[in-house]
């Protein structure tokens, strides 16, 4: 199927596209957290940074994924021209993803935390802050106990180097129940588990990365994230999932846009996340193959309409 056949056979993204929002405002007074473009999570693709910002200005978005390899790269004057680049387009810094792959060998994890401060480094000079990354769900040989002191010891040493450079570190549980059971020994899946592994990480600069998607699957509760402050939340990803499927049956990889459906409870999640005073980035992750196919500018007006739609829940 090609992609303009994948765009009118999808109600949902046919839906989302109609009116597309580029040149869309700042974010009001109401709320103070910002519609983020991560392009990774939507299928969109981007040679550089500033053809990223370009997209992300063009389409509406308050906040762009900083790309930290080609940050750390990057000359005094480059940055400079980064930063100038998000101010002329009354954008923020997103969250970026953690390239420290902890869940491997140890070799593997030396290997990222050596280059981590580098990275780090990068970011900071570019007025960057905040990491975000997930927690597996279930493991084939660890134990809960042994996977939660391995997780903790690694996640610490992580914490370490990017507080050293005043970055956070945002953690994501999965609450898929598919991913529960897909190895042997079930891991963290629930809010009130990532809070329990960030306080024994014991770092000021560790926090949550809040999913819709997550929080759902787990079944966690409005009054759960009503109890945290804002400053325990680093980044929040907005979905929704597929209808007439059971939550137990729901596929990770299978998600929709924002309000496309309506089974999850968008508006109390965003009206709970309100009340924090949350003032970070807020990214659409929907894994949706529809989405997926469309071109870079199609792809990002349909995210873009649809996650300023959740945000107008909170008014």
């Amino acid at each position: 199927m090609n992609r303009r056949a994948f765009l009118q056979t999808s109600s949902a993204l046919t839906a989302a596209v109609l009116a597309p929002t580029a040149g869309q405002a700042a974010p009001s007074n109401a709320r103070r957290m910002r519609v983020a473009l991560v392009p990774g999570s939507i299928g969109v693709t981007a040679g550089s940074q500033r053809e990223l910002i370009d997209l992300a200005r063009r389409h509406g978005f308050e906040a762009v994924e900083p790309r930290a390899t080609e940050l750390a790269a990057a000359s005094p004057g480059e940055i400079a021209g980064f930063r100038a680049g998000l101010a002329d387009a009354k954008l923020a810094w997103a969250a970026t993803s953690l390239s420290v792959d902890f869940r491997k060998d140890d070799a593997t994890v030396r290997s990222g935390l050596r280059d981590l401060p580098r990275l780090a480094a990068g970011l900071r000079r570019a007025g960057a802050d905040r990491i975000g990354t997930w927690i597996p769900p279930s493991h084939d040989t660890l134990t809960y106990r042994a996977n939660f002191a391995l997780h903790a010891s690694r996640l610490r040493e992580v914490a370490v180097i990017l507080g050293d450079h005043g970055i956070r570190l945002g953690l994501e549980y999965v609450g898929t129940q598919l991913n529960l059971v897909a190895k042997r020994y079930p891991f963290v899946h629930t809010m009130a588990e990532a809070r329990e592994l960030i306080a024994e990480i014991g770092r000021p600069n560790v926090g949550l990365v809040l999913d819709t998607w997550h929080w759902w699957t787990a079944g966690d509760t409005e009054d759960e994230i009503r109890a945290l402050q804002a400053s325990d939340i680093v980044s929040v990803d907005l979905n929704d999932a597929p209808r007439d499927i059971p939550k137990p049956q729901q596929k990770d990889g299978e998600r929709e846009l924002p309000l496309a459906t309506g089974v999850i409870d968008t508006r109390v999640f965003m009206r709970a996340l309100h009340a924090t005073g949350f003032d970070g980035p807020v990214r659409c992750e929907p894994f949706n193959k529809p989405l997926n196919a469309l071109d870079n500018d199609p792809a990002c007006a349909a995210v873009s309409k649809a996650m300023h739609a959740a945000m107008a829940l909170v008014g």
